[in-house]
């Protein structure tokens, strides 16, 4: 079977002038032809699979949005070689487009004072949906969320939660054989992060979609993805599914205790007592990551006894968001 996207040794550089101080610089930036090369993104290669759904994942200025931006062809790679759906994106901009669904956070691609279902008219003459498609995907939106009561309702008097779930709709709307998604649920309440990723799984299983997650929130990571890719500085630190990440840290656990007295001044006293482990606290509880390579807990824990009396104790296997935290500051053994 070929692959949905394929890159191959992709790299991306940007020429960005070495600017001056003052108003006497900025003048002299005007003809100025001292620029230095930027690379975002350095040789990085995929194979993405129809029906895959992957996080694509990496600290801010990581060169995940201008990855993103080549597979979907508004920019095109300095070197190497991008398929997505077979095409090439930057060369085929309208047909790649026309195979495409994109959510990018929070810029809205509706139309702002109208009801969403005239949005989704719209939508269906742009793409060229035929009838019988159109009313076939609107059934299996309502089987899957109630959508009843936004469709009249125009895009500006929505709710965030609202104007996220319509562009969702909007963006698998046409059955794209791809959906990238970027920072879906940022800025949402629990009870809506959660509709919004059962719908989203639920697409992609029902329309076999492949779908490209990036976010920093590792609620979306657990509940969608099996499958994760992570940049930084431009570079692939890991390419594999989540166990086989987790396993890179398979000694870590999260000794969670509660003290008496200040919790966070007591983190600081313990983080110096245990410098090679990473402590925090909030107003209920002291959390210290721990390396069972290094030390076990149960030796921490009686450690801190010493000093603490501790009234209540968890003990916990290592979160995703602590194991993607701890790659991008060591990388990938």
């Amino acid at each position: 079977m070929s692959a949905m996207i394929e890159m191959k040794n992709v790299t991306k550089e940007f020429k960005v002038l070495n600017r001056r101080e003052g108003l006497k610089g900025s003048l002299k930036d005007l003809f100025s032809r001292d620029y230095k090369i930027v690379r975002a993104v350095d040789d990085i290669s995929m194979h993405i699979e129809q029906g895959e759904m992957v996080g694509y994942l990496g600290p801010n200025g990581a060169g995940k949005s201008t990855t993103i931006k080549m597979m979907t062809g508004v920019l095109e790679p300095t070197s190497g070689e991008i398929l997505v759906g077979g095409n090439v994106p930057y060369q085929n901009r309208t047909k790649n487009a026309q195979e495409i669904g994109v959510v990018f956070g929070q810029r809205s691609q509706l139309w702002w004072a109208l009801p969403l279902i005239e949005s989704f008219r719209i939508l269906k003459d742009i793409y060229q949906i035929p009838n019988e498609k159109y009313e076939n995907m609107l059934a299996l939106y309502r089987s899957l969320v109630d959508i009843d009561p936004l469709l009249h309702k125009p895009i500006r008097q929505m709710s965030l939660g609202q104007r996220t779930l319509s562009d969702i709709l909007a963006a698998f709307l046409h059955d794209p054989k791809i959906v990238f998604l970027d920072e879906p649920t940022i800025g949402l309440d629990v009870s809506m992060k959660s509709k919004i990723r059962t719908l989203i799984h639920a697409l992609n299983q029902e329309k076999k979609t492949t779908v490209i997650l990036t976010t920093h929130d590792m609620g979306d990571v657990d509940a969608l993805c099996q499958r994760i890719v992570i940049i930084d500085k431009g570079k692939m630190l890991y390419d594999n599914d989540m166990a086989h990440l987790k396993s890179f840290f398979g000694s870590y656990r999260t000794l969670k205790i509660r003290t008496d007295g200040a919790m966070k001044q007591q983190a600081q006293t313990i983080q110096q007592e245990f410098s090679a482990f990473s402590v925090t606290a909030d107003e209920e509880r002291i959390s210290i990551l721990v390396d069972e390579d290094q030390s076990k807990v149960i030796d921490v824990l009686a450690q801190i006894q010493k000093t603490y009396a501790i009234r209540d104790m968890q003990l916990e296997e290592i979160s995703t968001e602590n194991v993607i935290q701890k790659i991008y500051e060591e990388g990938v053994q």
